[in-house]
């Protein structure tokens, strides 16, 4: 019994988060949100590309350092 109720009350939140969904979007509000939320993943975007460039950059330098520190006659 308690599963069906689980599943039960899944099923309703599930619809009522689809309908507040449908409900944002077919408004005029939801376009302002639609563009906050793109404006907002493309700076994530921005900030993850340069925090990857930066461990990119950081795990250079240990190589590096790592190699000259083992001689270069081991790859690391």
């Amino acid at each position: 019994m308690e599963k069906k109720s689980n599943l039960l009350l899944s099923f309703l939140i599930g619809a009522a988060a689809g309908a507040a969904i449908a409900y944002l979007l077919s408004s005029g509000k939801g376009e302002e949100i639609e563009k906050d939320i793109k404006e907002t993943a493309g700076k994530i975007k921005d900030e993850l590309e340069k925090q990857y460039e930066k461990g990119k950059a950081i795990v250079e330098d240990l190589k590096h350092k790592a190699e000259e520190t083992l001689g270069g006659n081991n790859p690391v």
